[in-house]
């Protein structure tokens, strides 16, 4: 079942009030942190589906689905981010996106909305975070009440890997 998610042409915009550049950005939860990616690259939202595994795959591609006659390779993003493994519930979406011209899917824990945030409110990760994950991290947004992680996909994804999957 799909979820809709709004047809938006642009990833950014410009308030016209402040002058400042703004990003649109799904956001979904990896435990307890809150993520975005840019909207442009989500192409839908699907609870979850019968994943087929692939002999010998990397452990954080969980495998293919049949997405209305197209097989599209499965990754699991708390694998990916080296976040504790936890059963798939009712929560659990499949963020359906495209990467230079490569569509996947990433399992996410859930999906919380579609966000506006000013791109000057995006600050680079903090230098404590030079590890591996870093890398995957574009910045981090300071909101009101909380900080969302603003993903990288290109970095996130292996786009060799998937092409080898498809």
């Amino acid at each position: 079942m799909s979820v809709a998610t709004p047809e938006i042409t642009q990833s950014a915009m410009v308030d016209s009030t402040v002058g400042d550049e703004l990003l649109q950005l799904v956001s979904f939860h990896i435990g307890q942190e809150e993520y975005g990616v840019d909207i442009t690259k989500v192409q839908e939202i699907n609870r979850m589906a019968e994943i087929t595994k692939v002999p010998q795959a990397p452990t954080h591609v969980e495998g293919v689905i049949n997405l209305r006659g197209k097989v599209i390779p499965i990754i699991d993003l708390r694998k990916r981010l080296g976040v504790e493994s936890k059963e798939y519930d009712k929560n659990t979406r499949i963020v359906v996106v495209e990467i230079e011209t490569e569509v996947m899917g990433m399992i996410v824990d859930s999906v919380s909305e579609v966000l506006r945030i000013s791109k000057s409110t995006i600050e680079p990760p903090p230098e404590i975070a030079n590890g591996t994950n870093s890398d995957y991290i574009q910045g981090v947004a300071k909101m009101e009440d909380r900080l969302l992680i603003f993903l990288d996909l290109s970095k996130v994804i292996n786009i060799e890997t998937i092409k080898n999957l498809a």
